[in-house]
């Protein structure tokens, strides 16, 4: 493989993931200078010429600073394109506001639709992210996007750990039915679904079960994790049907606010997440919750864009 003109860049924090793909790929990080004014006026210098260059910009956004994350993001972007980078492909993992898809209500916004305008203003020429919540909003940009899947990632997992010849998949929501539809495929399962009433944003009110839980390990699967509020109300509805326990793995571990807190307190017996979104010290704070490493995939797909390969392997397959 000729990695001679890729660049790798990351911020000053939650690096990481890019220290993985980058350790996977066999090479550095850019250096990179970030200041801070008093005012939090962000400043960046990239520390190395990126001129003609394959620049990966690869940037994890947690839950907390999601918006301070974004504008570095834009401004290493633009730093590149000023610097005459060849191509600029941004690599996030976890699409920011990509809940904010559609308008639902009046005067609503489609904030996911500004975020595709700010990475193409910036000079964004590649957009690579994971299990996007929509998978429409790649119809947002007017330049590639990539959009990866965990599942391969999340089929393997399930073969190493999980006594699944027992298990059942499970969607925790209507929305997700697709998606939980081809992992039980992948595994030859039978799948179930629960069907949630919300009385306001972020909290449920019923759910109703459709499908035969009874002695099985349910496996509830989504792709993201915000409260766990959903998560931690699913397990109950399954385990008053009689299921034997609950797993829930998602793409997304966004874990905000309380989220720790509800999975120790909850009937869940696990909660496994990528690290697409970096838990930063959660994991310690819970035994419950566990990780699957997707740099591979990532890694993988950065190398096949870059020698003019088929990204679509991916979508099937783990890389080894």
């Amino acid at each position: 493989m000729s990695t001679n003109s890729i660049k790798l860049i990351a911020g000053d924090v939650h690096r990481g993931l890019a220290e993985l793909v980058a350790d996977r790929l066999g090479l550095k990080l850019c250096k990179v200078d970030v200041f801070r004014d008093s005012n939090r006026e962000t400043s960046i210098t990239i520390g190395e010429s990126v001129r003609d260059e394959d620049v990966y910009i690869i940037t994890q956004i947690g839950s907390g600073d999601v918006n301070d994350r974004i504008l570095e993001l834009l401004i290493m972007i633009n730093a590149c394109k000023t610097a005459s980078a060849r191509r600029i492909t941004a690599v996030l993992p976890n699409f920011p506001y990509a809940r904010q898809d559609r308008k639902d209500k009046s005067r609503a916004p489609i904030t996911a639709k500004l975020m595709a305008n700010m990475l193409e203003t910036a000079g964004c020429n590649h957009v690579i992210t994971m299990d996007l919540h929509a998978s429409q909003i790649q119809g947002f940009f007017d330049v590639p996007v990539d959009n990866l899947y965990a599942e391969p990632s999340v089929v393997n997992y399930i073969k190493q750990t999980i006594d699944y010849n027992n298990a059942i998949i499970v969607s925790p929501d209507a929305g997700g039915a697709k998606r939980a539809a081809a992992l039980a495929d992948r595994l030859d399962l039978n799948f179930a679904l629960i069907h949630k009433e919300r009385a306001r944003a972020n909290e449920v009110s019923r759910m109703v079960l459709v499908g035969d839980v009874s002695d099985k390990i349910c496996i509830l699967v989504d792709d993201m994790a915000d409260t766990c509020g959903t998560l931690a109300k699913a397990a109950e509805t399954l385990l008053s049907h009689n299921a034997q326990s609950v797993i829930a793995i998602v793409t997304h571990g966004i874990l905000s606010g309380k989220a720790t807190d509800i999975i120790n307190k909850s009937r869940l017996a696990s909660v496994v997440c990528t690290n697409t979104v970096p838990l930063e010290g959660k994991d310690q704070l819970s035994s419950k919750i566990a990780t699957i490493d997707v740099s591979l995939v990532l890694a993988e797909s950065i190398r096949r864009l870059h020698n003019g390969e088929s990204v679509s392997y991916l979508f099937r397959n783990a890389p080894l």
